[in-house]
């Protein structure tokens, strides 16, 4: 594929991941209105159910106050950007498709965090029995395990005679 077909696929992944995940954090914070009405089941071991993110993943890096919410934003919005322009360089429609998801996924959680000072989370899976129970995801989150995904798929099944894949020569 050229690396403009590439491109506007990365880009067109991009744009629909991040309308996805901020349609479904709009659609439950406001319309379902999560935080008011409290959890909504959806099969013995899932809920929507929501939960503000002060840090990264998995809840590391706990920040409470303005400087650190905005240095990760400044960081998902770099991370972002640079996985832009690798997306410029590559003919891999693995690749651009994969790094539309982490960019789409990353400018997702950085828009919450610019304008709630927190990521909102909603997905909850559990046991049955609630014996054990993982942690609170959303879609930005899922775009962004995919795409990492993609890249190791994409890095293991490339070999020598696929350098044009990033432009080189």
């Amino acid at each position: 594929m050229s690396g403009t077909s590439a491109r506007t696929l990365g880009l067109t992944v991009a744009g629909l991941a991040l309308a996805a995940d901020q349609a479904s954090k709009l659609w439950l914070l406001f319309g379902e209105r999560l935080g008011e009405t409290g959890p909504i089941g959806l099969a013995p071991f899932a809920e929507f159910r929501l939960v503000w993110n002060y840090g990264i993943s998995y809840g590391l890096f706990q920040q409470d106050g303005s400087l650190g919410r905005w240095l990760l934003v400044g960081l998902a919005l770099a991370a972002a950007a640079a996985m832009t322009r690798w997306m410029w360089t590559t003919r891999s429609v693995l690749l651009a498709a994969s790094l539309g998801l982490l960019v789409g996924g990353a400018i997702g959680n950085a828009i919450d965090r610019a304008w709630a000072g927190a990521v909102v989370d909603f997905v909850h899976l559990f046991l049955p029995d609630r014996s054990r129970s993982w942690y609170v995801f959303n879609l930005a989150d899922l775009w962004i395990v995919v795409g990492v995904v993609g890249l190791l798929v994409d890095s293991l099944t490339s070999g020598p005679e696929d350098a044009t894949k990033t432009g080189s020569s």
